[in-house]
């Protein structure tokens, strides 16, 4: 589903925020690109100006120790007073000139000043206090004065004896300090807006590349989109699994955790280790490739795609088969009776005619015996199933799949060592294992001499075994795991169009039952499965032996009805 730009309507002209990405990420890109180098410039002037004015304070300093370390200043200020033209004056002035300082005071100890720049300052208490510097302490500082604003630096002036006799004070004009900061901003600025240039061309650049990723949509348009999504995601009876590159699951939809059984914390984490090892997780990784594959996940029959995306991940869709596949089974099963009623139908109208003329001929007692024999069969094949199956529901579906045995020429037995009492857990979950044990069995035995299926169902305490044998060409040992894999199998396809699951569902359940499916060899060469199901069957009732006849029919040869209401051919 595709959004239409929001854009407004013909002849009318929107002002203020734009609303398009690549608009908004532009601007707020240059207002930040302009508001770093604005800060960026304003933190590098704040301790240039600082730089600037220490560095004037110690040039003033390092004069004024020049000035006062020449033993001359001291004896001339004692020696001679104050005056314009004095020994005092004309040395400092020659400091003065010689510095490029704006003045050179020396004073005595009273703050008398000996040499001014100005001569009419000379003999005059100077403006600023010299209490510090004629303490003993060197002093830098930035000052006004009688000269105006400056950096300054004082240090006492001492005799050749090293007692204080005054003081030095020179001062560096602060104009020229701040011409000098004044001078470095025209430069400073330039690199800063070449600076800015290159952070607003980055800024186009990136802004251009997102509006090809979002399609040049306006925020409001991603935000309806991803609403849309959520909405769709979580609607739709289809599960949808996300996945990135390195196979870490993106997105689960609701419908996805339900066939998949997993919460919705599986997002972020690794498909291998939200699902394990299985044909289910190599299908969503794509280690197996193809359209519409079956796979199994616990008792769910799915049906899963996988599409590539551009960033190396994929998404891959799951459909819920569990229902239809059933469906199919059931409709394969009913073709079978179909057919086995039809060939019936014809054999039964055979022996009709048999019998009718066997009675007008006269023949009284050949058609007796013939109707004896006829019904005997039917009665013998129900009765030895029921004598050792004693649940209605597997024993009707295994005179039901003997009769379909019959009609395909496949010999169709109960072994002597089966007997499985009426006491199933899950009557409904071993029909299922048996039928498709036994469908299998006389699709590989049909067609092979002496064809026959073998069913052995015994009773281990409260473990049901389960054994089907065939005469057909056996398993080979290479194939003999591949069999249980969802969607392998080496028949035509059925009605339903799929095949490769009824093996498949046959472990599931026995491994959920905390069992096992084998497959090995039988003692004809040909196939011999084995299914192990603990727990299968409930607790014996008191005084109820494993398999025994009911207390009323102490022979066994009453009719049986089970709880069920179910009556067997041959028993009514």
């Amino acid at each position: 589903m595709s959004a239409v730009p929001s854009t407004p309507p013909p002849g009318r002209r929107r002002f203020g925020w734009p609303q398009r990405v690549f608009s908004q990420v532009l601007l707020m890109q240059l207002a930040i690109a302009a508001g770093v180098t604005v800060l960026a410039t304003g933190l590098f002037l704040a301790p240039l100006s600082h730089q600037l004015d220490d560095q004037a304070m110690r040039r003033a300093l390092a004069i004024a120790q020049s000035t006062a370390a020449q033993p001359q200043v001291a004896a001339d200020l004692v020696a001679s007073p104050p005056a314009a033209d004095g020994p005092v004056q004309r040395e400092a002035e020659r400091i003065r000139r010689a510095t490029g300082a704006e003045y050179v005071v020396v004073m005595d100890r009273h703050g008398v000043r000996w040499s001014h720049t100005d001569g009419g300052q000379i003999g005059k208490v100077v403006s600023t206090d010299p209490s510090e510097a004629l303490a003993g302490e060197e002093v830098m500082e930035i000052d006004s004065g009688t000269l105006g604003r400056s950096a300054r630096g004082k240090v006492p002036l001492r005799d050749s004896g090293g007692a204080i006799v005054g003081a030095v004070s020179v001062g560096i004009e602060y104009d020229s300090v701040r011409a000098r900061l004044l001078a470095a901003i025209p430069g400073l600025l330039a690199y800063a807006g070449g600076a800015l240039a290159a952070g607003a061309l980055a800024a186009y650049l990136i802004s251009r590349r997102i509006q090809k990723k979002t399609r040049d949509l306006a925020f409001s348009d991603i935000s309806a989109l991803l609403a849309e999504r959520e909405a769709m995601l979580h609607s739709i009876r289809e599960g949808v699994v996300a996945l990135d590159r390195t196979g870490r699951i993106r997105l689960l939809n609701d419908e996805a955790q339900r066939l998949l059984g997993v919460g919705p914390e599986a997002a972020g984490r690794p498909l291998d280790e939200v699902l394990g090892a299985g044909r289910t997780t190599d299908v969503l990784a794509g280690r197996v490739t193809g359209t519409d594959l079956l796979t199994v996940r616990g008792h769910r029959v799915l049906v899963a795609n996988r599409m590539p995306t551009d960033d190396g991940g994929a998404v891959a869709t799951l459909r819920d088969r569990t229902e239809l596949e059933r469906l199919g089974r059931e409709l394969d099963s009913t073709h079978g009776l179909i057919d086995a009623l039809r060939a019936q139908d014809h054999e039964h109208a055979n022996r009709l005619h048999t019998l009718l003329g066997l009675l007008e001929l006269g023949m009284h007692e050949e058609a007796v015996e013939f109707v004896t024999e006829v019904v005997g069969v039917h009665r013998t094949t129900a009765e030895q199933v029921t004598e050792k199956v004693r649940d209605p529901l597997l024993a009707a579906m295994l005179v039901g799949k003997a009769t379909v045995a019959a009609e395909r020429a496949v010999a169709l037995h109960i072994t002597q060592d089966s007997l499985l009492p009426d006491r199933l857990v899950d009557p409904r979950g071993l029909v299922t294992v048996v039928g498709n044990l036994v469908d299998n069995a006389l699709d590989a035995a049909a067609g092979s001499p002496d064809a026959s299926v073998g069913v052995t169902l015994r009773a281990e305490g409260r473990t049901a075994v389960l054994r089907v044998v065939d005469s057909g060409p056996g398993v080979p040992d290479d194939q003999r795991e591949l069999i249980f894999t969802e969607g392998w199998s080496t028949k035509a396809l059925p009605a339903h169009g799929k095949r490769g699951l009824g093996l498949a569902l046959v472990r599931r359940f026995a491994e959920r039952q905390g069992g096992h499916a084998r497959v090995a060899t039988g003692p004809d060469g040909g196939a011999e499965f084995t299914v192990v199901l603990p727990e299968a069957l409930s607790e014996a009732l008191d005084g109820e032996a494993s398999g025994a006849v009911p207390r009323d029919d102490p022979n066994g040869t009453a009719p049986r009805a089970y709880p069920h209401g179910t009556v067997l051919p041959g028993e009514a």
